[in-house]
């Protein structure tokens, strides 16, 4: 009803003991626990991506060294690239800016969680215009957007550096998938168009997600730096995106108090056991 000040239901309710339901003391003592190893540390330069794994049950920090910038990741299964991030469902099931307890997670014929944040310091950001961080509506940019738009060739969008980034793994452009956009703030106008605000992380800003399975991760540093300058274009040498573009760091750690994770067990894929329908009649019956 016009004018209507109703809140209405989300549609993805789940019932009570469903794999949606988080259990937040666990994951809250898993985020502040300081029994960690660091088991990998790296930077990812501008304009780039790259790929690594996160064995289940250990924690990835994804992080702002020196202040503001978009990063675009992709998750897969690290042993089944066709087990990936689902990032309408993840929408549906969550929200469209994801934050602390949330979950990622992966498509049909799986759907579990991939993983779950456990933190975040930029959780509750609303910007002046009702923009809000960690970004699900969108997805990565890529060069063949920009030449449509433009006319102009760019090989260095989000979609380009994901495929650089996973090409010595074995896989290839056709397995780079919708993303989620750490450290992006987006949102719909009025009339429901997408738009983009500039990244509000500051020098130390993190999000950080529990591995619920053995995962493949990619990230793009995006081409665009903070979006306070974004626009498309070509591969100009003063391009003035490049004054906004800094890298993202990458951080694994191992949790060295196995007591933590001793109530912990990766879940299993849904349990659909149907065939669509398809089930052969008994013949003679």
């Amino acid at each position: 009803m016009a004018g209507s000040s109703r809140s209405p239901k989300p549609a993805y309710e789940a019932s009570e003991g469903s794999i949606l339901h988080v259990d937040k003391d666990f994951y809250t003592r898993v985020g502040s626990s300081t029994a960690r190893e660091s088991i990998e540390a790296f930077e990812v330069p501008i304009r780039s991506g790259r790929a690594w794994t996160v064995q289940k049950g250990h924690i990835c920090r994804l992080s702002t060294p020196y202040g503001p910038q978009v990063g675009d990741l992709n998750l897969w299964a690290r042993d089944n690239p066709r087990e990936r991030f689902w990032a309408s469902r993840t929408r549906q099931l969550q929200r469209s800016h994801v934050t602390t307890f949330d979950r990622l997670w992966s498509c049909l014929p799986y759907l579990r969680p991939m993983c779950t944040i456990i933190g975040d310091t930029l959780a509750g950001y609303t910007d002046k215009v009702g923009g809000r961080v960690h970004d699900l509506l969108g997805t990565r940019c890529d060069g063949y957007v920009n030449a449509m738009l433009t006319g102009k060739q760019f090989d260095f969008h989000c979609h380009s550096n994901l495929t650089r980034a996973v090409l010595p793994l074995g896989l290839n452009e056709s397995d780079v998938h919708d993303v989620l956009n750490v450290f992006q703030v987006t949102g719909l106008n009025a009339d429901g168009e997408y738009f983009m605000e500039p990244c509000p992380a500051k020098a130390g800003d993190f999000f950080e997600f529990f591995a619920e399975i053995d995962l493949l991760c990619a990230l793009s540093t995006c081409p665009g730096g903070d979006l306070s300058k974004w626009g498309w274009g070509g591969n100009e040498a003063d391009d003035p995106m490049l004054e906004c573009c800094r890298p993202l760091r990458v951080d694994v750690f191992k949790l060295t108090d196995s007591s933590l994770l001793s109530s912990w067990q990766s879940p299993a894929s849904a349990p659909y056991t149907g065939v669509h329908g398809m089930k052969m009649p008994t013949f003679g019956a």
